[in-house]
């Protein structure tokens, strides 16, 4: 516990640095974000977000699991396309995939990232990475965070699934196949 507090302190001091020195510190930041969620992970003890849903009746934590599949959905159709919220009176524009046609368009080089020499060479191109190639990576994601909301939304609705978070399901595969290489 002691060491997560350390850990969330510094998280603190490098997101008060990252407008002060920049990109850097982002970097970071991020990094040991991540560093906390593969420590829970590892350990075994979840965030806490699923308490209220094994606290409630099962028929009630049924539907707020299909609610929360449902707000994952949605919340990754907005971040991909925002533009389908006008149908709703929303005023807003582009999205991940809008953003990355964007990169595309005006083919620009990352500040950071450098191809090999060998590679410049070998096929001719800028010595910078493009944008829209690093940035491919967002709309992809975000497309398949919307399919799994959806595919755990509909297996919770039927009753093949409890929770939008089943994360048993590496540790079922694991032990369903851990014979399979033994010839």
């Amino acid at each position: 516990m002691a060491g997560t507090v350390v850990v969330v302190a510094v998280v603190a001091v490098v997101a008060v640095g990252t407008t002060e020195y920049g990109v850097g510190w982002k970097s970071l930041g991020i990094i040991i974000i991540i560093i906390i969620i593969i420590k829970k992970q590892k350990g075994k003890s979840h965030l806490g977000v699923d308490i209220l849903v094994k606290a409630v009746p099962k028929p009630i934590a049924r539907w707020l699991a299909i609610f929360g599949a449902g707000t994952g959905l949605i919340y990754g159709l907005i971040l991909l396309d925002a533009s389908w919220l006008q149908a709703v009176g929303v005023e807003t524009r582009s999205g991940a995939i809008e953003y990355w046609a964007k990169m595309y368009k005006i083919n620009i080089g990352t500040e950071e990232l450098r191809w090999p020499v060998w590679v410049q060479d070998t096929f001719d191109v800028k010595d910078r990475v493009q944008r829209w190639l690093v940035l491919i990576i967002l709309p992809i994601s975000l497309a398949m965070l919307s399919f799994r909301s959806l595919q755990a939304m509909v297996q919770i609705y039927r009753g093949e699934r409890d929770m939008v978070i089943a994360g048993h399901e590496a540790e079922d595969l694991v032990n369903e196949n851990k014979d399979v290489l033994k010839d």
